[in-house]
Parts: C-alpha cells; sequence; structure tokens
C-alpha cells in the first residue's frame, strides 16, 4: 500500500490507530439473540451452499456453462458469510469489539468482496438467461465453458482490485480521535468519515462503487429481462412465454433477496436510524447466502433431478454394503 502513502512524489506520515471498536446495535435490549439468530442463519447457509457445491462437483451432468457461475455464486456465499459471521459473534457475542487496524481493513476487503461479487455473479446467471432464451441456436455457440469462465475471472479480477483501491485509500487516511465504528463491521463510509484529515477521494469512492457494483448490474439485469418478455410476447403463445419464462423465477427471486434492501439502505442513507441500517444490511450479507441455495434448489429442476440421483447412488451402495456385511 505504499503507493498509495505518498503525494507527489513526498513522503507523507499518516496516524494509523493501533486498533478500531466496532459499536454494532445500540439502545436494544437483549440484543444478543440477534447474533444468535445470525448464528442459526450461517450454519443453514454453510450446509445448503455446501450441498450446491458438492451437488454440481459431484453430477457430471451438471456440467453446463450456467452451472459454473451458480458453484461460483454459493462459492462466493459460503466464503463471505464465513468471513463476516465467525468475526461478527466474536465482536458481539463474546465481547471483543476491538479490531486491529491491519485486521480491520482485512475483514472489509473480504466482506466487501465478497458482497459485490454476489452482484456480478447475478449479472452472469442474467445473461445466461437472456441467451438461453431469446438466441436458444446461438447458446451453445456464445455461453460455452471458456467464456463463462472467462466472465466470472473477469469479475472476481474487478471486484478485488476495486475494493483494494478503497482499502489503499483508507491507508492516506489519519486518525486523531474517534476511532468508534457506527456499524456491525469495518464498514468502509462509517471508517473514512473518522478521519481528521482530507478524505475527499474516499468520499467519490463511497459515491462511484454503488453505481458500479450495485445500480449497473441491476440496470443491465432489468434491461434483459424487459428485453426477454418484450421478445416472448410477440413470438410465443402464453402457454410458451410462461413456460420460458418460469426459468427465470429463480434468479429474479435471488434479485429480489439481494438488490432490494441494499437500494432502500443507500437511497435513505443518512435518513434511516443507525440501528435499522445496521440491522437492513447484516441482515442483507447473511440471508442471500441461506436462501439462494434453498431457492435453486427448489426452482431448477436440473439439481433437483441431481439430488435424487445422488440419493439413490448413495442407498445403493449403503444396501450394497450391508449385504456384504451379512454374507460375511
Amino acid at each position: 500500500m505504499n503507493l498509495f502513502n505518498s503525494a507527489l512524489g513526498k513522503n507523507i506520515t499518516f496516524v494509523h490507530p493501533e486498533y478500531f471498536m466496532i459499536s454494532g446495535l445500540s439502545g436494544i435490549p437483549d440484543i444478543k439473540y440477534y447474533y444468535v439468530f445470525l448464528f442459526f442463519v450461517y450454519i443453514v447457509s454453510v450446509i445448503g451452499n455446501t450441498v450446491v457445491m458438492a451437488v454440481i462437483y459431484f453430477d457430471h451432468n451438471l456440467r453446463a456453462p450456467k452451472y459454473i457461475a451458480v458453484f461460483n455464486l454459493a462459492f462466493v456465499d459460503l466464503f463471505g458469510n464465513t468471513a463476516l459471521v465467525p468475526k461478527l459473534l466474536d465482536i458481539f457475542l463474546f465481547n471483543h469489539p476491538y479490531i486491529p487496524y491491519n485486521d480491520c481493513l482485512a475483514f472489509l476487503f473480504f466482506c466487501y468482496t465478497c458482497l459485490s461479487m454476489q452482484s456480478f455473479n447475478l449479472v452472469a446467471l442474467s445473461y445466461d438467461r437472456l441467451v438461453a432464451i431469446i438466441f436458444p441456436l446461438h447458446y451453445p455457440v456464445k455461453v460455452t465453458h471458456r467464456f463463462m469462465l472467462s466472465l466470472i475471472a473477469f469479475f472476481w479480477a474487478l471486484v478485488i482490485l476495486a475494493v483494494l483501491i478503497a482499502v489503499g485509500l483508507i491507508t492516506r487516511l489519519s486518525f486523531c480521535q474517534s476511532v468508534v465504528i457506527n456499524s456491525y463491521f469495518c464498514d468502509h463510509g462509517q471508517i473514512y468519515r473518522l478521519a481528521c484529515n482530507d478524505h475527499y477521494p474516499n468520499y467519490v469512492v463511497s459515491c462511484f462503487y454503488p453505481v458500479l457494483i450495485f445500480w449497473l448490474p441491476l440496470v443491465f439485469i432489468l434491461i434483459s429481462y424487459l428485453y426477454i418478455g418484450f421478445t416472448l410476447a410477440k413470438v410465443a403463445s402464453v402457454h410458451e412465454g410462461l413456460k420460458a419464462f418460469k426459468t427465470c423465477i429463480g434468479h429474479l427471486s435471488l434479485v429480489a433477496i439481494y438488490f432490494i434492501p441494499l437500494l432502500v439502505t443507500f437511497t435513505l442513507m443518512e435518513k434511516i436510524h443507525p440501528n435499522a441500517r445496521i440491522i437492513n444490511l447484516s441482515l442483507t450479507s447473511v440471508f442471500p447466502p441461506m436462501l439462494n441455495p434453498i431457492i435453486y434448489v427448489l426452482q431448477t429442476q436440473e439439481i433437483k433431478e441431481s439430488v435424487k440421483r445422488l440419493l439413490k447412488i448413495c442407498n445403493k451402495s449403503k444396501i450394497t454394503k450391508n449385504k456384504k456385511i451379512s454374507a460375511m
């Protein structure tokens, strides 16, 4: 990060605190039960996303390019929740609110990287549905394994670079007074506002990144589904159109679950109460990763059939093993 800690070739000394303090929710009785609730949500998320990843990995019938994005979505959900929830429980249930400076920046990096990747994963799935429905004959050519892997890799590189820039700009800030972060994790917006030197570049980043990471993906997704709906209305019967659009219900559910709480929070900004903002964002961080595998298992016929096949194979292997044991 030395690149960020200089200005026009001149070395500048910045005042970095030894630690930050995460304040969390305030003035709410028995708030520890909320964090216990988040823990159970996390457990369901870990089980669900692990099952989805295992099913896609072991079932060779799920080797379509679409499932590269689904696998990556499950991985990001699992990784993101694991980066957030255990640390959150350590802070608030075990009363360790003080986080060393470098640890806080690492915490920020992993949380924002995973939160941002969820958005771009939904873009990849949206593009897959767009091509599959509008250009079904061209789908094997336009959406290949190589293309989907390249798209996912590009999104990872973009998100990591963007978050690294945000973290690097924080290292240019001096903290002379308060080190209390009014959030449930090391939140970028809450950190840079504590600085006692010029934080205008951080302010620009905080305004630009929501557009890049949330608004532009959402606009692309909405336009793609409007195009799908318009095209189906022209060329297909009502029954055929509904049948084709039914394949998009799972993805649209993920889009709504992910984007609506974020857009409410970012639209209201300072008008929303700090406790309401913290609860909204914390639920947005942990609920979509829990619901994503449930929605995909319930809505995607291929995954449901794959789970049934794998369960049959497991049952057959158990029966065969028991017969061998009985024969001995």
